[in-house]
């Protein structure tokens, strides 16, 4: 049975629990603080910053901007696991660019700042959290792209998606994840002016 750290306990971190549940995985949600709401549900482990991660898989479910933070308290624990980067870094002020460097992306800045071997692999962040909850995009199942560098560590990713339900859809290397994070910025940014649903949004036909 997998196991599953989720640092973030907002809209993404949530989703990305109940695929894990649905998944049949042990899940730990660490909170920013005791004070931070989340919806205490049973059968969730909670823990708040600082302390230690019990999954095997960590997701990233915080801003990009909160980064450094988490690598101050646990650069050398998630050094050791396959850590999920589910960030897109846009630019909320304007809604006109990404903050990532244009020829890398956050993943690959990620993976930088980690022990030499870290298994990043980018995924979750061209869906919308709704359709995680539901399985479903419009009328077709959920897939879920993903790109990583380590064939372990992509299979884990691939396993948890699939046992919740969904389709997955290996993207490639990590130098994919810059085109994914464009992928996410535009349906963010669609579904924002109205042109899509948050229900809704791109989906990858089988």
């Amino acid at each position: 049975m997998t196991s599953i750290s989720i640092i973030g306990s907002g809209k993404m971190g949530a989703a990305i629990a109940e695929v894990a549940a649905r998944a049949g995985s042990n899940i730990q949600i660490i909170k920013r603080s005791a004070a931070s709401a989340s919806a205490a549900r049973p059968g969730f482990e909670y823990g708040v910053m600082g302390d230690d991660l019990t999954g095997d898989l960590v997701v990233l479910a915080v801003p990009y901007s909160a980064y450094p933070s988490i690598l101050e308290l646990y650069r050398d624990q998630i050094g050791e696991r396959v850590v999920i980067d589910i960030s897109n870094p846009i630019d909320f002020s304007t809604y006109d660019a990404l903050k990532s460097p244009p020829d890398s992306s956050t993943a690959a800045e990620l993976a930088r700042q980690l022990p030499e071997g870290a298994a990043v692999v980018k995924a979750f962040n061209v869906n919308l959290g709704d359709t995680l909850v539901s399985g479903t995009n419009g009328t077709t199942t959920t897939t879920v792209l993903f790109a990583g560098d380590y064939a372990d560590a992509k299979e884990a990713v691939r396993e948890l998606i699939e046992a919740a339900g969904m389709r997955a859809v290996d993207a490639g290397p990590l130098t994919r994840a810059r085109e994914l994070e464009a992928m996410g910025f535009l349906q963010i940014i669609m579904a924002a002016l109205g042109k899509t649903r948050y229900e809704s949004g791109f989906t990858l036909l089988p």
